[in-house]
Order: structure tokens, then C-alpha cells, then sequence
């Protein structure tokens, strides 16, 4: 029987290409997304959901896994960059929807995966970097995905499966290249050092993050780990 993975945010980047790469490797893929790209069609279990809206998450879950007895991985991908702009300049109902999207939408959907009993062996949140770099501009998502990591800690000690936040580095994404192309550099110190560093495609970093998923077992569970920092 073929391994099965689940995955949240197959609409584009990241989440679209390891959909992708696990299909091509044998896996059954369950994803929910906002959208189903035309390439995914009848190759994978797909449930419609926007995670913003969170009254919805747990039915959706629910819905896509309810006959789902394993998983080999779970890939909390889906995530939302907000506006570069500064902390004070950030309003609070801006930092709820990066928060709601970034963060409680993955304790909902943890709490599902808890309560219809599957057999987790991975869990993996994709995290970043701005998790504990703090730079000027990056306030919404930074707060997310630091708080992101502690909610993983804070499962790994009720989950019986083993929980790393990966920031997995730079990837050519909507997200990244929307940065790039937008965002003035003398403002936002960081994003000219984002512009002059190595990037991968979706796919390269796809092949990548499937051969590295097995061996992030070496770390402890509940760790935060900075693809980039270490050699695996």
C-alpha cells in the first residue's frame, strides 16, 4: 500500500510542487487549498477550504480524512505573507488574518487529525527564517511563524508523531517574488539581502524537502530547524 501525505496550500509554490513531487514518488496525496490547479485534477484527494475561514477548517478536515486510518507525513504548508510595513503602521485586524491563516488554522488542524485518531509518523510546518530574525518590515508573518513554532512544540508533546518547523529557505514563490518586485529596499534593509541570495524553484526545493523529510527524525521533537544551518 502506497504511503499517504497531507498537505495544506497545493494552489501554487511550494505546496504545488511537493503535492507534485509526492504523487511522483507513489504517495496518495490529501490536500485542502483554496483552489485545485489543473494539474493536480483526479491525481489527488482534494477538499476546498480557505483557511482564513476557520469555522470551516475542522469540517473540511474532517470531510478530506475521515477514512484515513495513516499518515506517512503531514505538511503544513499554507501560510500568508501579509504587508511589509512597519509594526507600529500594522493594524490589529491585519495581523489577525496572518495570524488566523499562519497559525490557528494549524491548531485546528492538528486538533482534527488528534480527534479522528489517525496514525501520524511526520509532522513538518514549513516556518521561516523571519521566525527569529525580526527584520524591519516583516512584523505580521514574523509573530506568526515564531508563534507557529511553539504551537509544533507545544503539539509535539500531545501528538504521538514526531513535529519539526523547517524554515526551508529561499523559494522562488508568488510570495518571494511579489517581495522582490515591490518592496523598496532602503525601507526594508532585508529584502536586498533577499534579492542577492541563492533561491530555488518550487521544484528544486521540492526534491529537496522530500529527501531531507525523513532524516529531520535526528532532531528533537518540537525543534524549530533552519534548513539552511545545518548539514543534513
Amino acid at each position: 500500500m502506497a504511503n499517504s501525505v497531507f498537505i495544506t496550500g497545493v494552489g501554487s509554490g511550494l505546496g504545488l510542487a511537493l503535492a507534485k513531487g509526492f504523487i511522483s514518488q507513489g504517495f496518495n496525496v490529501y490536500a485542502l487549498s483554496r483552489h485545485l490547479p489543473k494539474e493536480l485534477e483526479n491525481k489527488i484527494n482534494f477538499v476546498e477550504c480557505d483557511l482564513q475561514a476557520l469555522e470551516t477548517v475542522y469540517i473540511s478536515v474532517e470531510k478530506l480524512l475521515k477514512d484515513v486510518k495513516t499518515l506517512k507525513y503531514v505538511v503544513l504548508n499554507a501560510g500568508i505573507l501579509g504587508d511589509i510595513k512597519e509594526i507600529h503602521n500594522t493594524k490589529m485586524y491585519e495581523i489577525q488574518k496572518v495570524m488566523d491563516i499562519n497559525v490557528w488554522a494549524n491548531k485546528i488542524i492538528l486538533d482534527a487529525l488528534m480527534d479522528l485518531n489517525i496514525k501520524i509518523d511526520q509532522i513538518i510546518g514549513i516556518s521561516s527564517g523571519a521566525a527569529v530574525n525580526g527584520n524591519k518590515g516583516w512584523g505580521a508573518y514574523s509573530i506568526s511563524k515564531a508563534s507557529l513554532n511553539m504551537l509544533l512544540k507545544l503539539y509535539s508533546r500531545e501528538i504521538d508523531a514526531h513535529i519539526i518547523s523547517l524554515a526551508p529557505g529561499l523559494i522562488k514563490t508568488p510570495m518571494l517574488n511579489y517581495i522582490l518586485e515591490n518592496i523598496d529596499d532602503n525601507k526594508f534593509p532585508s529584502v536586498k539581502r533577499l534579492r542577492e541570495a541563492p533561491k530555488m524553484t518550487p521544484e528544486e526545493a521540492s526534491e529537496k524537502l522530500i529527501a531531507v523529510f525523513p532524516k529531520l527524525k535526528q532532531f528533537e521533537s518540537g525543534s524549530f530547524i533552519d534548513i539552511r544551518k545545518i548539514n543534513i
